[in-house]
This record gives C-alpha cells, sequence and structure tokens, in this order.
C-alpha cells in the first residue's frame, strides 16, 4: 500500500512542531517529513521532539546534508532514535545545497565519494559491525557502536541527478526525489535508480519516497501555481496537486503509477491551516489510496 505524508516546513517555527506532530497522529497519518534546510530548523532535534510527542506516526528526514556530520555522530544519532522509537524514524541523508554547504566551511570537491563513503560507512556502524576505512573523506579506525539498533533503519539518499540516482540505487535502502519531479520525471529516475542497484547486484527492496506540492481549499490551483512559480519551476510543467479529495486522489495515482511507494505532500508556504491540512490528507485522502 501507498504510503502518505505531509512536510512540516522549517518555516514554521520550531515551537509548533509537537501540536503539529499530535495532530498528525491523532489523525492517523502515516509519516511527517521535515528539511534541515540552512539555516531553519535542526533535522535530528526536531525528529527527536516529533517522536517523542507521539504513538504511531513515522517521522522522516528528508535530507541530512553530510558535509554537516561526521558518519560516526550521525550514525549515533540515528541509532539512538530507532532504540528509542523502533521502526518509526526514516533517516535520509544527501549532497545538500552545494551554496549552503559553501558558507559554513563544508564544501566539498567532489560531493559523490563524499555521499559513497558516508551511506556505507553508516550502513556498516548501523548494522553493528566494527569500521576502519581510510576514505577520501570518511575516516574510521575500529569504530563501533556500543548501542546499536536491534533493526537497522533503512537508509534513503536524496538525489536528482542521474550519478546521484544511480547511487542511491546502488548503496542506498531507498531514494528521495524532491517536489521538481513530475511523474514522467518520477518514472526516469525510477529506471535509473535500477540501473544502480542491477549493477550492484541488488534484489532487496528499495523505497522510493516523491515530494509534491499539494494545496487545497479555496484558490488551491492559484496557490500551487505560485509555489511552483516561488521555486522556479516550469509553469506548464506536471508538477504537484491542487483541489479537492477527487484531485487528491487522481494526482497521488498519477506519480504511484510512475514508481513512487510513498508521496509526501509539501503544502505551500501560505497554507493558512497545516493541522487542517493534515487530517485532509490523513481522513479524505488516505481511505481512497491504496
Amino acid at each position: 500500500m501507498t504510503s502518505l505524508g505531509v512536510v512540516f516546513r522549517p518555516q514554521v517555527p520550531p515551537e509548533r512542531l509537537r501540536a503539529v506532530a499530535r495532530a498528525a497522529d491523532d489523525a492517523g497519518l502515516e509519516e511527517l517529513w521535515l528539511w534541515e534546510d540552512c539555516f531553519w530548523e535542526s533535522g535530528i532535534a526536531a525528529a527527536a521532539a516529533a517522536l517523542a510527542s507521539t504513538e504511531r506516526l513515522r517521522v522522516g528526514i528528508g535530507l541530512l546534508p553530510v558535509p554537516f556530520r561526521n558518519v560516526a555522530l550521525a550514525s549515533m544519532e540515528i541509532a539512538t532514535l530507532e532504540r528509542m522509537f523502533p521502526g518509526r524514524f526514516l533517516p535520509g541523508v544527501g549532497h545538500g545545497v552545494q551554496d549552503w554547504m559553501g558558507q559554513v566551511g563544508a564544501r566539498v570537491s567532489s560531493p559523490m565519494t563524499l555521499l559513497r563513503e558516508h551511506v556505507n560507512a553508516m550502513r556498516t556502524l548501523l548494522r553493528g559491525e566494527e569500521l576502519s576505512v581510510a576514505g577520501r573523506y570518511v575516516t574510521l579506525d575500529k569504530v563501533k557502536l556500543d548501542w546499536p539498533p536491534a533493526q537497522p533503519p533503512g537508509i534513503l539518499v536524496g538525489a536528482v541527478g542521474p550519478k546521484t540516482l544511480r547511487l542511491a540505487g546502488e548503496t542506498a535502502d531507498g531514494t528521495i526525489l524532491d517536489g521538481q519531479n513530475t511523474p514522467e520525471r518520477v518514472r526516469w529516475a525510477c529506471g535509473v535508480i535500477e540501473e544502480g542497484r542491477v549493477a550492484a547486484g541488488r534484489t532487496d527492496p528499495h523505497r522510493v519516497v516523491v515530494f509534491t506540492s499539494a494545496a487545497t481549499g479555496p484558490n488551491a490551483a492559484e496557490r500551487l501555481r505560485r509555489e511552483n512559480e516561488a521555486w522556479g519551476h516550469d509553469p506548464g510543467a506536471d508538477l504537484g496537486v491542487a483541489g479537492d479529495v477527487d484531485a487528491f486522489v487522481e494526482g497521488t495515482a498519477r506519480y504511484v503509477e510512475a514508481g513512487a511507494d510513498a508521496l509526501v505532500f509539501t503544502p505551500t508556504a501560505d497554507e493558512p491551516d497545516l493541522e487542517g491540512f493534515i487530517r485532509f490528507v490523513a481522513n479524505e485522502v488516505r481511505p481512497r489510496v491504496r
């Protein structure tokens, strides 16, 4: 069954997060996703607060920029959250926006090499194995987590271009596709991910999570148009979902048919009622999506 989620945008004050997470949990929403955009809100701290405030809700981060973090520390954080909230944390990692990485002195000359080394090391550490490695960016000397999770969470990689999509298929347990992906582009991306999986001999499940802008209620289509314009997207592209429950169900079907395993709705920047939007997705859209 397709999973549905909603984004808690980092432009929303962090003090609102716990109430929004509880509203999502009460409504039966499956997933609440966070962005660690510079320089708004911490992904790990926000995820911990949301998880601690809820009972069933899965909480994802899409994504943690790997240049920000030592892989041992990142693995410790993920392991800690997974042990405290088993099966409810969905960690995503990626390159980060290169201009932002430059602002904090973390930009590297080969983001692909860093991401590959980071994901491979993280997955090894989360399995509870000891790791010594001397890579271009990741160096570990007999590092082993004292509190590894009983079941390692799947590591998702945020990807846009073909090289990173192939890398996600090769090294990760899933891929996050952002809001610039039309259903047609999702289909193309899934094909590129599969190329990486085939090259690596992977036959295990690989989850594709797709973010898409969404609006309901009065002037939904116009609000979505303004949102896409603000992101610099092609105004003629088949991007996002706007309208009533029928429009959301039909839009979800297009993305699922293209290969999405989870569709995460990103409310527009002018969304007046985030909790109401969450209840709409959970109570009206969810029952009609398989």
